[in-house]
């Protein structure tokens, strides 16, 4: 016989969502949380919203609460990673040219150590 952990979040009597996972649950409670903050700060709007588009909004604010602090400029935005698949020219800084050249300098060099092992073996 299995045992399943289960968690549920449950908002105003009703169960909202089940998860896996407290974490899960967890961040999915806070995010309720901040939709419902948000929809009473809607509530105190100079326009009126119907309660669908309010609760729709408030929801969408919430699940993309990064990117409006972001535009809220509360915090700065992360550096996206761009990914180097394939190379679309051969344009390079002069740093990363210059950083190639040593290389390619250093690889030729042979040290100390290996000039002796090489007069060594001879």
């Amino acid at each position: 016989m299995a045992v399943e952990s289960r968690f549920v979040v449950i908002r105003h009597g009703v169960e909202a969502k089940t998860f896996m996972d407290k974490k899960s649950a967890d961040e999915y409670d806070k995010m309720l949380d901040m939709a419902d903050n948000l929809a009473e700060v809607f509530a105190q709007a100079p326009i009126e919203l119907a309660d669908n588009l309010s609760e729709e909004l408030s929801i969408y604010l919430a699940q993309n609460r990064e990117e409006v602090l972001v535009a809220l400029l509360a915090k700065k935005a992360t550096k996206k990673v761009v990914k180097k698949s394939e190379p679309t020219e051969n344009v390079s800084s002069d740093a990363e040219q210059a950083a190639e050249q040593n290389e390619e300098k250093v690889k030729k060099k042979p040290t100390k150590a290996k000039a002796v092992k090489l007069s060594e073996a001879s």
